[in-house]
């Protein structure tokens, strides 16, 4: 049978420049482009802490100067700020997460009456504005008449940061291998001694991640402080407070090192968590038997 072919060229679209390329990079330059977009700030703040200043409010760039570096706590009051955030954002962390871990572990391995209620709360605090949070905790710590200061501050930061810890718990408890635990169990182990020997070692890295996650929380929390802090003035309330008069750059320092603190922290657990690689036998290694 004889095949007929056409003698005229088939049409193709004239390719346009670029489109080619843009067609296979479009994912990696949106994510190139929305990494960008979230360090924009980091990246000013760092900049602008090494920024000369000439007056109280030097948000464009004169000149670099080390300034600011070699004096970072001359801004009168911010030793005092920073030496109630961070003892502050260390205990709410601690217990935060204490709370958050046996609250994840029981929803996840435990079956009981309102379990589905905790869950219901648990989002409904992470999802509810600060505002509305921050005033009715104001208005709760009036009717019983607590006095506000570092204590209501205190619950009231363990209170949202316990849903974010047990969040990011279940998370990772939701992959554990619950047959770990029944081997141990059989082996003669029970309760705390299984989960301290055998659960909390695999979940640890998701643990510190979630404690560190709750410590910047604390740290940087600012609506629902500005509520409950009566005269005491967190970190973030003497920036505001700074913010409409002047802006000294060893905020920024400050700031940048927090960063970089918290940067080295995640890095290192980051490296931590990674899985070991199995070890050869020697003689598999060597090819002799």
């Amino acid at each position: 049978m004889a095949v007929i072919t056409s003698s005229f060229p088939t049409a193709q679209r004239p390719a346009i420049p670029g489109l080619a390329f843009l067609s296979r990079h479009i994912l990696t330059l949106a994510a190139f482009g929305t990494t960008l977009y979230l360090f924009a700030p980091i990246i000013i703040m760092i900049v602008l802490s090494f920024n000369e200043t000439q007056g109280r409010f030097d948000f464009v760039w004169r000149g670099f100067s080390l300034e600011a570096w070699e004096h970072p706590l001359a801004v009168p009051g911010l030793v005092d700020a920073l030496a109630i955030s961070l003892p502050l954002a260390v205990v709410v962390a601690l217990i935060a997460t204490i709370i958050g871990t046996m609250t994840a572990y029981a929803q996840i391995r435990y079956h009981f009456i309102g379990k589905q209620l905790l869950e219901l709360i648990l989002l409904l605090t992470i999802s509810t504005p600060e505002v509305i949070m921050g005033s009715s905790l104001l208005n709760l710590f009036i009717d019983w008449h607590v006095p506000m200061g570092l204590g209501t501050m205190m619950l009231s930061h363990v209170m949202f940061d316990i849903a974010f810890v047990a969040i990011m718990v279940k998370s990772r408890l939701r992959s554990f291998d619950i047959a770990l635990e029944h081997a141990a169990m059989d082996l003669g182990a029970r309760g705390w001694r299984v989960f301290r020997l055998i659960t909390l070692p695999i979940i640890m890295p998701s643990v510190v991640t979630a404690a560190l996650f709750a410590f910047m929380l604390s740290l940087d929390d600012f609506i629902i402080s500005m509520f409950v802090s009566g005269e005491t003035v967190t970190f973030p309330l003497f920036v505001w407070g700074e913010a409409r008069v002047a802006m000294p750059p060893q905020i920024y320092v400050i700031g940048t090192i927090m960063f970089l603190v918290l940067t080295l922290f995640l890095i290192a657990n980051l490296l931590m968590s990674r899985p070991a690689k199995p070890r050869q036998d020697a003689g598999a290694a060597t090819g002799t038997h």
